[in-house]
């Protein structure tokens, strides 16, 4: 590979969100209690989930899986972003670099994935109540979790074998506090036009067709809320869905514009990049805790023991 002759990098640096010394402590002890907090809401969410026998459905198994995706989602770049602000070489290995791509976009693909299986959960709960149980059977819930993890592995796999033969012989700095595909590419003094190529084209099948699926759900359920004659039974309904409505904005809201658009290392593309790889996993069990009255309940219980 071009990474192993005698001219390549062996480190890149990664410029992070500021070089002056004085905010870099404040954005550390910021950074460093979103991360706590995060480990620790998502830590409780999976305790809860598990403690509670009327949580197991396949509502609450989604949302495990998803307190789980997010403790590893913010556990790939959060470490090193807050050891980078503490430390004044800021550097990084080559071969962890592509690491934490990597499991950068498995995280992001799988959770992705994982947010049209629980709008799909949505509309099965929604459309047919009587059939739920039925139709969403344990075997069904297992199988599209791995499928998701699966489609997420496949897609990133694919995504840096490519990008390990490209040749990173000039310029070494990643005008970010992350590795992610998307920026390790304009480093390459080789060509990448098959890497952006087919970075462009796995997201908009992955991401875009993920997010239609959702789209298409909520249509389906906004249908059958509506024909729903009951005031109180309309209400009802759609508030089973504005905790997971509300995550699929944070995420993908920010997850295409930080994706999609050309990278620059502007201020603009980094906030959206901690967006939906630092701030959403943190406010994803807060949201469901405020939203949902079995997982607020079960919360209280726990702060009385």
């Amino acid at each position: 590979m071009a990474m192993e002759n005698d001219t390549a990098l062996s480190e890149f640096v990664l410029l992070g969100l500021s070089t002056d010394p004085y905010i870099q402590t404040i954005l550390f002890v910021l950074f460093l209690l979103i991360y706590l907090l995060t480990l620790m809401g998502n830590f409780l969410m999976l305790l809860v989930i598990r403690a509670d026998s009327h949580l197991h459905t396949p509502m609450y198994f989604f949302l495990r899986q998803l307190s789980f995706l997010d403790l590893c989602h913010s556990s790939v770049t959060a470490p090193k972003m807050l050891e980078n602000l503490l430390s004044e070489s800021k550097t990084i290995f080559v071969e962890s670099c592509f690491v934490q791509a990597f499991f950068v976009f498995v995280t992001g693909g799988t959770e992705a994935c994982l947010l049209a299986v629980m709008a799909y959960d949505r509309y099965v709960a929604i459309s047919s109540p009587l059939l739920y149980g039925q139709v969403m059977s344990n075997q069904l819930c297992v199988g599209l979790v791995w499928g998701s993890w699966g489609l997420g592995f496949v897609d990133a796999l694919i995504n840096i074998l490519l990008a390990v033969n490209l040749d990173f012989c000039e310029g070494q700095t990643i005008p970010h506090f992350s590795c992610e595909l998307s920026s390790l590419f304009p480093l390459s003094c080789s060509d990448t036009s098959a890497n952006f190529t087919l970075l462009i084209c796995s997201s908009v099948l992955h991401f875009f067709g993920t997010f239609m699926m959702i789209v298409f759900s909520y249509a389906q359920i906004v249908s059958t809320i509506l024909s729903i004659s009951s005031t109180s039974g309309r209400s009802k309904a759609f508030s089973t869905c504005v905790s997971h409505l509300t995550t699929v904005i944070l995420f993908y809201g920010s997850g295409f514009i930080s994706y999609l658009l050309p990278t620059s290392g502007s201020p603009l593309e980094m906030i959206f990049s901690l967006q939906y790889s630092v701030i959403t996993p943190m406010l994803n069990p807060l949201i469901y805790s405020l939203k949902n009255k079995e997982v607020k309940v079960n919360l209280q219980c726990l702060k009385r023991l």
